[in-house]
């Protein structure tokens, strides 16, 4: 067996930051969207994936790969969802067991309430604490380990 390959104090002081970082963002933008519009950061997440879709809809199996939620999750979310009008599910009519979650009006509403403030507190508390150069390597950083990182998953979950 091979000696693991432990992080330098670099590395290791790396990740703690990023780590600690992404925590606390994670926190706060969603605390924030919680206590303005009453909306979970998921909630959000799964109102922003169907507002982008052809016709606000989505198969469900399609929107829980867009929100990296599983099946089980997704169907939960989008029942708190319907509950609160925001979103109704049709069945597929080209597959009995298929179905869409689609956007109504009052859910296009809801999101388009909760953005504006959304968009500013990741605007305040991630991209007004870069320089543009931090802010393009940032982005590269993030492709450059999603790429790596979503066949794995995709196997993972096939």
């Amino acid at each position: 067996m091979s000696e693991p390959r432990w992080l330098t104090d670099d590395e290791q002081a790396t990740w703690r930051a990023y780590l600690r970082a992404t925590h606390l963002l994670t926190v706060q933008l969603g605390g924030e969207l919680q206590r303005n519009s009453g909306l979970s950061h998921a909630d959000y997440q799964i109102l922003v994936q169907l507002s982008e879709a052809a016709d606000r809809r989505l198969r469900m199996s399609e929107l829980a790969t867009s929100t990296q939620s599983s099946r089980s999750r997704l169907s939960h979310a989008v029942a708190r969802l319907e509950r609160a009008g925001w979103v109704v599910r049709e069945s597929c009519p080209t597959d009995r067991r298929g179905a869409f979650a689609v956007l109504t009006d009052t859910g296009l509403a809801t999101l388009a309430a909760a953005a504006p403030g959304h968009v500013d507190g990741v605007r305040t508390h991630l991209f007004d604490q870069l320089t543009p150069d931090q802010i393009h390597q940032l982005r590269q950083v993030s492709e450059a380990v999603a790429g790596h990182l979503e066949p794995l998953v995709d196997a993972v979950d096939a």
